[in-house]
């Protein structure tokens, strides 16, 4: 699965966000450029190898062609968030049984906050279709999720909390931080 990443849980989702050539492109653009997926560590800032994260990744630089400018003003109309104040694009990749462990998009160190700033939102877009699995969850999200019409299609880690299936040019948006400026703990996803 190919994925791009840029409440209780507010959140919103697109279909059919992305096209399938948009989807694609963004695809054969990142693949020569994939590498272990890394995470921060909050002493020193430094990104390091983890086995919470097993992905592979790479970043695309902010404004690079016009197909990636022409994403990121629709993240920003989507966020109400200006371009400026957006991170570049991220592209990752799961193969079968790989994972990022259930954690905060958000930062609570000051070495990272001085360094990158706050995450406010994060929107997840879908660049491929998956025959089972892959779902985005959000183990904290509390509701009446099993009343999703997918629900019996989720594999058993999906059913824990809020689930979001994986199909290919959709977008997921939710927020890290509450309007008040407080970190949203039901922002925990995996």
């Amino acid at each position: 699965m190919y994925l791009l990443a840029k409440p209780k849980l507010t959140s919103s989702c697109k279909k059919n966000w992305q096209s399938m050539e948009e989807c694609e492109y963004l695809i054969d653009l990142a693949k020569p450029h994939m590498k272990k997926s890394k995470v921060v560590d909050s002493k020193t800032g430094k990104s390091e190898d983890s086995r919470v994260r097993t992905s592979s990744g790479t970043f695309l630089p902010r404004g690079r062609d016009k197909i990636i400018k022409s994403i990121e003003k629709r993240i920003a109309d989507f966020t109400f968030i200006p371009v400026e104040h957006g991170e570049g694009l991220q592209v990752l990749h799961y193969e079968v049984g790989q994972k990022y462990e259930p954690h905060y998009d958000y930062f609570k160190d000051e070495v990272n906050t001085r360094n990158g700033g706050q995450r406010i939102a994060t929107v997840l877009m879908y660049l491929s279709d998956v025959e089972e699995g892959g779902e985005t969850v959000f183990p904290s999200a509390k509701g009446n999720i099993s009343a999703v019409p997918w629900w019996n299609e989720l594999s058993e880690c999906g059913k824990g909390g809020l689930s979001v299936r994986p199909k290919m040019g959709d977008a997921l948006l939710f927020w890290s931080m509450k309007p008040d400026a407080t970190l949203d703990l039901s922002s925990l996803h995996g």
